[in-house]
């Protein structure tokens, strides 16, 4: 007979100890640190200026949940980076992912304390509650500011758009046109894996130069080029291939119909629309993830919310979208693929 035993209420209820732990590790830089090398308690203690007490229960919880390896014990300790958390959050590193949780440690964990009162207001509950510029415009504001926080924000979807362009089928199409492209890490993608393809990504002016800098810097300012523009003012770019991806769940119903229809009709016949996001499964019971990155974007946004496939059938068939399938990606994420 099965006996129903509290761990996982424990271990979810009390989940915010173990994402702190990592939060406030990756905020103080130590898998950086421990990139160059494997270090002491006693070193790591001086490098990052932390005090004696509960320095090897901070290091050996990081053991513990995996993100540490470790020879030897306390004062007798060597710690050294495990795998994955060598790859992605050592800072020195291309494949760093570690912004997302610089991020969620400085502004979203305090944010999410106030999920009560979005949930009853409906409300945002980030710098706009307390009449702050908010975070986007505050950073678009500022050339080197944006610079970091794209450069930061470049890794999250790494995974996603390697493999979205190793295993999408692009011989059909010549042109792509990635929309609210940022630093333009899925057009580097694309154009690495596909010498065919001419690739644009389009974004606000403050981003197109220093999207069109990394791709200079890539050797790909050939094929793939930054341009200026806003989607909800003008028309999206005609090609053959449109992407959006985290776009769409930052907005409510009516602009994810326009937005869905600009690129409907940016597209020539057969061309195609790819969404990249956390779908939500369609019963709304396994993808976890999708489900609490929609109340992330309660926190955030006025009226964003993350969505089914579904319920994104529903609104690209009113734009006259037929074709629609789904491909999964990399964890909880997925390319929905509309054809015209």
């Amino acid at each position: 007979m099965n006996q129903t035993d509290p761990s996982k209420i424990m271990q979810i209820g009390m989940g915010f100890w173990a994402s702190k732990t990592l939060l406030t590790a990756v905020n103080m830089e130590l898998f950086t640190h421990l990139g160059k090398g494997p270090k002491s308690g006693k070193q790591i203690q001086q490098i990052m200026g932390l005090h004696s007490r509960s320095l090897y229960d901070f290091l050996d919880t990081l053991v513990a949940l995996g993100f540490l390896h470790r020879k030897g014990i306390k004062e007798n300790a060597i710690y050294s980076n495990a795998d994955d958390a060598d790859l992605f959050l050592d800072k020195n590193k291309l494949t760093y992912l570690g912004g997302i949780l610089e991020m969620s440690n400085n502004r979203l964990y305090p944010f999410w304390n106030d999920l009560e009162e979005a949930l009853k207001t409906g409300k945002p509950q980030n710098e706009s509650k307390s009449g702050e510029v908010p975070l986007f415009e505050a950073i678009y504001a500022n050339e080197n500011t944006l610079r970091e926080f794209l450069h930061a924000m470049g890794g999250v979807q790494a995974g996603n758009f390697d493999f979205f362009a190793r295993n999408f089928d692009f011989s059909n199409f010549k042109t792509l046109c990635d929309i609210g492209g940022s630093g333009g890490n899925l057009c580097v993608h694309v154009a690495k894996n596909n010498q065919h393809i001419q690739c644009l990504s389009f974004d606000l002016p403050p981003v197109a130069p220093i999207a069109n800098d990394n791709f200079k810097t890539l050797g790909l300012h050939e094929r793939v080029k930054a341009v200026a523009g806003d989607f909800f003012k003008d028309d999206i770019p005609k090609a053959d291939l449109i992407t959006m991806c985290n776009v769409l769940h930052d907005w409510s119903v009516e602009d994810k119909k326009m937005l869905i229809q600009k690129a409907y009709t940016a597209l020539p016949e057969k061309g195609t629309l790819v969404v990249v996001e956390n779908i939500i499964d369609n019963e709304r019971r396994k993808n976890a993830f999708g489900l609490m990155m929609s109340l992330n974007m309660l926190i955030e946004t006025d009226e964003g919310f993350d969505y089914s496939l579904s319920d994104f059938e529903g609104w690209a068939n009113e734009a006259g979208f037929k074709d629609i399938s789904l491909m999964p990606l990399t964890g909880p994420a997925s390319a929905i693929i509309a054809t015209k």
